[in-house]
């Protein structure tokens, strides 16, 4: 007799997905607490949201929250957890997220302890947890079986160290994507937010070659629709575009520039 768990279609994520079909990704970084703006986002065309729990006031609660606001929405739910705090992966998976965010991963060391927090036994450290995650996600035979190859796993190399040791950390099993902070490598290199200086640049090049050697993706940040089709076409695949609160300001900019009261100057572009 065949049951129900048996047949039950097993949890995939649409990111990865993609990605293994040669497609590229854009995300949008959440770092307000508004449940309602992280739902209109979801649902307007990203593939994923880029929590952010490094650069803003976002809880774990909040997190939550964002889960089951955008659940069976478009875009799915990564979260970057703060630097250093590695063991913060199992709370976020914890919560539903499709994918961890690890910052300033710049030895093999750090990139080998990142990918292990995310699975569970024997591939890595990841406990059983509360139940939340598997309970998010319907028709799964096993959230256990499948939570291990389906949770993206992203490290981040934005320090000139990490440069330095991409091959080694692209080596490193279970890191699906190098991710090129090109803001805080430029200050790194001595650069101060220079983005788009050629030696940056020329740095981002050297960890998506070292990414791509290892069979890994690549992304790295995005300023606008211009820059993502400039950058897929150079062999990145995983693009955080602006954030939710500066898309608001765009757009409340556009909507009042023509009625010559709108405020604030443009953006970097990069």
């Amino acid at each position: 007799m065949t049951t129900t768990a048996e047949t039950a279609t097993p949890w995939v994520n649409p990111v990865k997905a993609r990605l293994a079909r040669g497609e590229y990704v854009v995300g949008m970084p959440v770092t307000a607490t508004s449940l309602d703006m992280a739902l209109v986002a979801a649902r307007s065309g990203f593939d994923f949201l880029w929590v952010e729990m490094e650069h803003s006031p976002i809880t774990l609660e909040t997190l939550r929250g964002i889960v089951l606001a955008t659940r069976g929405l478009p875009a799915v739910p990564i979260a970057r957890v703060p630097a250093g705090e590695t063991w913060m992966a199992k709370r976020v998976l914890d919560q539903g997220v499709h994918g961890v965010v690890f910052p300033f991963m710049s030895t093999p060391a750090a990139a080998e302890q990142a990918s292990r927090a995310c699975r569970y036994p024997p591939r890595g450290v990841r406990g059983s947890g509360s139940g939340l995650a598997e309970g998010t996600w319907p028709a799964v035979p096993s959230y256990f079986d499948s939570a291990d190859d389906q949770v993206l796993v992203v490290a981040v190399i934005e320090q000139a160290e990490g440069v330095e040791r991409c091959e080694e950390i692209a080596a490193v099993e279970g890191i699906d994507v190098l991710f090129v902070g090109t803001s805080d490598l430029s200050f790194s290199m001595g650069l101060r937010g220079n983005m788009m200086h050629p030696d940056v640049l020329k740095a981002a090049e050297r960890v998506r070659d070292a990414a791509h050697r290892h069979g890994k993706y690549c992304g790295r940040p995005v300023a606008s629709p211009e820059s993502v089709q400039r950058f897929a076409a150079e062999g990145f695949r995983l693009f955080h575009a602006a954030s939710d609160l500066t898309l608001f300001a765009e757009g409340a900019k556009a909507w009042l520039d023509p009625l010559g009261r709108a405020k604030g100057g443009p953006r970097a572009a990069y």
